[in-house]
């Protein structure tokens, strides 16, 4: 093997992550363990891609918040919750070169309609 595909081979994507911030969320929303763990399905879905398991809790009492993790066969989504401040996280990454973490991302907002969002993007490669 040369260096020029060694080069080649370590700037090869491997994964999309896009991940951001939502504020100003209604309480009732981030705070329902069964919708959030519905949106989540529905945006790998839209996305094309693969659930394996999804995962819901909620913690720290009524000022808490839920966590949801969805393990796909490309990767995860994960939306963490903090009630008391109105705010939720999202998290969408995948290796799957025909899902689209872009729509999970905008689908999840879509639904839990926050004041405003950050949003980031990543390329991870090898």
């Amino acid at each position: 093997m040369n260096q020029t595909s060694c080069i080649q081979e370590e700037s090869q994507i491997v994964g999309k992550h896009v991940y951001g911030n939502l504020y100003g969320c209604d309480v009732s929303q981030i705070n329902d363990e069964s919708a959030l763990k519905n949106l989540v399905i529905d945006a790998a879905k839209i996305a094309n891609m693969t659930i394996w398991d999804t995962v819901a809790w909620k913690f720290g009492g009524p000022k808490g918040g839920v966590s949801v993790i969805a393990l796909i066969l490309e990767s995860h989504i994960a939306i963490h919750t903090w009630n008391e401040f109105q705010y939720a996280t999202v998290d969408v990454f995948t290796c799957g070169e025909k899902s689209d973490p872009q729509k999970a991302f905008q689908y999840i907002v879509s639904k839990l309609n926050p004041k405003s969002v950050t949003k980031h993007f990543a390329d991870r490669s090898s």
